[in-house]
């Protein structure tokens, strides 16, 4: 079907101009809006699910942005929860934020003994007028909140893991620790990671975002940092335009890897200004990504950064400082796992 300027003033004389331009996009077969949710990593294939049972029955993305990590964050064998590798005192501490299409945010950090900082950043930024609580203040608050203030003990796998780290006491962060196996062993095994013959986790941190049926987005990202960190440290995940970004005008942002380099250039936020300019997702991921290389030089050879993005339309992508990132992806059409493009 056609459609011309002469016949457009026409239908709209009659009053029915909407409705016929409706049925014109319609009969094009333009791309309708699809709720879709993407995130970091293998260990994001189970964490999407968890999200798309919200998603799927017209849910909010903010609400499944909070349901879907905390599917990892009840993965005791990983290193998102209180499962995780301690930092060198022998503590596990988590930290997490979470964001709206409304620029709502919430964030705790050096968390220690609750289950899911997912849901206690969720409840500092709806029930405070605060973005970030820390530490003692962030668990008392929790507390305070309903949460339940589990066991400080290590996990069997964590104790064993950080004994066989103090024999040497040395902290060098691994580059791909999150990724647990080879795409091609990935087809219908959602398995639960297991740990690396040197003792590390092989997974640290999820991050997503989500776009919903009404259009909106939203982001969440949880993680016990790096293990074996200086008790105290805090890396990216926690910190809004560092870790994560959502500007529902625009698109959405996750970052993973090593969290000192991601504040540096406040990387998710700086990925949702290149999208703002028209830059795709993959295109704006990329030149963040390189402004790290650029910035590290040689020492780019020894860390990780990645990002994954959304856009309103729904369009994703990624980018990588090195090889063997990927992100998870949900939609009507199913479930998969992409390999991200790389700088180096």
């Amino acid at each position: 079907m056609s459609i011309n300027r002469r016949n457009f003033i026409n239908l709209s004389s009659l009053g029915i101009a909407g409705f016929s331009l409706q049925g014109f996009v319609n009969k094009q077969n333009l791309p309708t809006l699809k709720p879709i949710v993407i995130a970091t990593w293998d260990a994001g294939l189970n964490a999407n699910k968890g999200a798309w049972e919200v998603l799927s029955k017209g849910g909010s993305a903010l609400d499944a942005v909070e349901k879907g990590v905390m599917v990892t964050e009840d993965e005791i064998s990983c290193c998102v929860g209180l499962g995780a590798n301690p930092d060198r005192d022998g503590h596990v501490t988590l930290d997490a934020s979470i964001m709206d299409h409304e620029f709502n945010c919430g964030s705790v950090a050096f968390l220690e003994r609750i289950k899911h900082p997912i849901s206690v950043a969720r409840r500092v930024m709806e029930k405070t007028p605060h973005v970030m609580l820390v530490g003692e203040g962030a668990q008392q608050f929790a507390v305070s909140e309903g949460f339940t203030l589990e066991s400080g003990n290590l996990s069997e796998s964590a104790d064993k893991s950080y004994k066989q780290w103090l024999k040497k006491s040395t902290y060098k962060p691994v580059i791909n620790v999150e990724r647990k196996t080879s795409t091609s062993q990935l087809e219908d095994k959602f398995k639960a990671p297991a740990r690396l013959s040197n003792g590390e986790w092989n997974h640290d941190t999820i991050g997503m975002v989500a776009l919903d049926a009404n259009g909106n987005l939203s982001g969440s990202c949880t993680t016990s940092g790096a293990g074996f960190k200086l008790r105290g440290r805090v890396g990216d995940s926690p910190i809004i335009g560092a870790g994560l970004y959502v500007d529902n005008e625009v698109g959405a942002v996750v970052a993973t890897g090593q969290g000192e380099d991601v504040i540096r250039v406040a990387g998710a936020s700086a990925v949702v200004e290149l999208m703002r300019q028209g830059k795709s997702p993959q295109d704006a991921c990329r030149l963040v990504v390189e402004k790290v290389r650029r910035i590290k030089k040689e020492k780019a050879a020894d860390i990780q950064v990645c990002f994954i993005a959304l856009n309103k339309n729904g369009e994703h992508g990624s980018y990588a400082l090195h090889k063997g990132f990927n992100y998870a992806v949900q939609t009507n059409d199913g479930s998969k796992l992409i390999e991200s493009p790389f700088s180096v």
